[in-house]
């Protein structure tokens, strides 16, 4: 009996495990990520092993620029493709470029994905 609780509790403390990494160890939903200044909103995204945070959340309505933030990224993700602004570059290894999104309308995605296909971002206007 003893033996079946050490089994079962091995199992749930992996399958946690799993369901954190697998969800981008919290790193999936929008944080502070998102501000408006001036009349126009500013998502800002972190390039570097993949995309952070992967899902960011906006107001439709409102001219809106994708910040991507790169420090030391030497890796795909600095290979960015964003079909909604029709963008296409390598990212520099750091610094910040600017991406303008135009005013999207609520319901609206822009997804971004890198060149090989392996990370991606996705900003959802509400």
């Amino acid at each position: 009996m003893k033996t079946a609780y050490i089994i079962i509790t091995i199992g749930l403390v992996v399958a946690l495990g799993v369901l954190l990494v697998g969800s981008g160890g919290g790193k999936q939903a929008s944080g502070n990520n998102v501000e408006i200044r001036d009349g126009v909103q500013y998502v800002t995204i972190e390039a570097r092993g993949g995309y952070f945070p992967k899902v960011s959340v906006a107001q439709a309505g409102i001219p809106t620029k994708l910040i991507m933030k790169t420090t030391g990224t030497f890796d795909c993700s600095a290979a960015l493709m964003v079909r909604a602004a029709n963008f296409q570059e390598i990212l520099p290894q750091s610094g910040e470029t600017e991406i303008d999104l135009g005013t999207k309308n609520a319901g609206e995605k822009v997804e971004g994905i890198c060149g090989m296909g392996m990370y991606s971002f996705k900003i959802n206007f509400l």
